[in-house]
């Protein structure tokens, strides 16, 4: 019996997804709740699973194409067993590689490859049963397989040329080598999550009035604090204790003093907060994700630890949710994990704030009249001036310094 598999609820407000990757391929084995296909939203990828145990028969949907919540994407035939694919004409490029024996099918590769992925093991000529996966479910990404290339000292070769319709067989088998010094380009499409990551930020450029205060920390206080407690920290909460629960604490303490960086524009009203909801800016493989730390004014150390740490970690294989995404007051983006000494981070509408953390150094800072060297942190406050003065933005900046340069403060609400 035939079951169409269709768009499942993808979170409020959202109607449609972008079809990112098919998981099953027709002809592929499916089992009960396993993913099919990897669908693109607005904010976050969402896996499709099977409601039934069988054989992918058909898709009714091509990577790239938009589809609405409950239209039909593929076709399962339940109960069926696993049978070959149907015949499709192979590239050249194709035939070529299997001669070398680097397909997923002469590896003894069970998993599905993403075209990307495909594509990335024919270039580099990389056995994909021997790459360790980092996506979702020990899946392969492209990353993976250009990290394998690397550590082998390969640089990838070129793509053979797709023989024509009329080309004889011996030509169509016949790999052909680019001329030396060819300079070659790619076009890519942009992810659902990318074109809504550019349409935002800009938005964000179009609509407010931005403005960016800067300020350094002396981090020596919090760099103690933390080599004296983490293992005592680590033993009690199973986490590390990390720099982001000092930063989302010190926070709580400006934005409760200056509501006004925690609040919004809507319309002609402003929406003031009673609560703390830090959006955390994470770096997932198709782009930058703000999960939410909720309540952190009610929270301790730990548990903000351990939530952005279980954040990073789903951000990485793809399972974060509508849910994690939704809300925020105010957004925190550490910049410095990558070496920024410096930057203007832009705000997360409708937010009317962030703040921007970024690397330590040792700098030579004046100290009761003394020349010192210290480990500083350039803070940056971004803002939107039509709802913040600069006195609330440079208050709040300061109450952040004074907290981390004296945890203490955290600790005695001051």
């Amino acid at each position: 019996m035939a079951t169409e598999i269709t768009v499942p609820a993808l979170g409020e407000s959202v109607t449609e997804g972008t079809i990112g990757e098919w998981l099953k391929q027709p002809g592929d084995a499916v089992a009960v709740d396993e993913p099919i296909a990897s669908l693109e939203t607005d904010k976050v990828a969402i896996e499709v699973p099977s409601s039934v145990a069988g054989v992918m028969s058909a898709h009714k949907a091509e990577v790239g194409d938009t589809v609405e919540v409950g239209a039909v994407i593929a076709i399962i035939e339940a109960g069926g067993s696993a049978a070959a694919a149907p015949a499709t004409p192979e590239p050249a490029a194709k035939t070529a590689a299997s001669a070398s024996t680097t397909t997923e099918s002469s590896s003894d590769v069970s998993q599905t490859l993403s075209p990307a992925v495909r594509r990335a093991v024919l270039e580099h000529g990389i056995d994909p049963s021997t790459v360790k996966g980092t996506g979702k479910d020990g899946r392969l990404t492209k990353e993976d397989v250009i990290a394998a290339a690397k550590a082998k000292g390969d640089t990838p070769a070129p793509a053979p040329a797709a023989a024509s319709a009329s080309a004889a067989p011996a030509q169509a088998a016949a790999p052909t080598s680019a001329p030396a010094g060819t300079r070659n380009t790619e076009r890519v499409r942009m992810t659902r999550l990318r074109q809504t990551i550019a349409k935002r930020l800009k938005g964000a450029q179009d609509t407010a009035a931005l403005l960016t205060t800067f300020n350094d920390v002396d981090m020596t206080a919090v760099i103690e604090a933390r080599a004296k407690y983490k293992d005592l920290f680590a033993k009690k909460h199973d986490i590390k204790l990390g720099f982001m629960g000092f930063f989302a604490k010190a926070a709580h303490l400006a934005l409760k003093d200056v509501p006004s960086v925690n609040a919004q524009i809507d319309g002609d009203e402003i929406v003031y907060h009673d609560y703390v909801d830090i959006s955390v800016a994470v770096s997932a493989p198709n782009g930058l994700v703000v999960p939410v730390v909720r309540d952190v004014d009610k929270k301790g150390f730990a548990q903000i630890e351990k939530d952005i740490a279980d954040f990073g970690r789903r951000a990485r294989d793809g399972s974060l949710t509508m849910d994690d995404m939704s809300g925020g007051t105010f957004t925190i983006s550490n910049g410095g994990v990558f070496g920024s000494l410096m930057s203007t981070p832009i705000i997360n509408p409708p937010q009317s704030a962030v703040l921007g953390l970024h690397r330590i150094e040792d700098r030579p800072v004046v100290v009761d009249g003394e020349v010192v060297v210290r480990p500083m942190m350039y803070i940056a406050l971004s803002y939107d001036h039509r709802l913040i003065d600069g006195r609330e933005a440079v208050t709040a900046l300061k109450i952040i310094k004074d907290a981390i340069e004296d945890p203490t403060r955290m600790l005695i609400d001051l």
